[in-house]
């Protein structure tokens, strides 16, 4: 439960992170419960619908040295974009390359938290 939570924290300050730094990704409503519940979509998105695609694509991986982890990603923004749509938040991915640059960025972000998280982290 600790994991999800601070994994769900991590997803909350990279979305808002892209909604602040990039025109294409807009959020829309009350901003900060519309960010909250968008990070719930979009972490439930990369445990359920990334690893099925991946699966799929293994060999676009492979044959492209790991570069298609970019396209993944990006592709998981715009499905989560899709899908808070249809849940009525006002989450809004403009094109393809704004959510590359989107998926960009949240891997900066979380990679900086973690790195962060584990030197705060107490030692046991």
């Amino acid at each position: 439960m600790k994991s999800f939570i601070s994994r769900w924290i991590v997803n909350v300050i990279a979305i808002a992170a892209i909604s602040w730094l990039l025109p294409g990704i807009t959020v829309g409503g009350t901003k900060w419960v519309t960010i909250l519940l968008v990070a719930l979509i979009f972490g439930l998105v990369n445990a359920v619908i990334k690893p099925l695609f991946s699966l799929v694509t293994c060999g676009l991986y492979v044959i492209s040295l790991g570069l298609f982890t970019f396209i993944a990603n990006a592709l998981m923004l715009m499905a989560t974009g899709y899908l808070s749509g249809l849940l009525g938040l006002q989450f809004k991915v403009d094109g393809f390359w704004t959510a590359v640059l989107g998926a960009l960025i949240i891997s900066l972000v979380s990679f900086t938290l973690s790195v962060v998280g584990r030197k705060i982290k107490p030692k046991k």
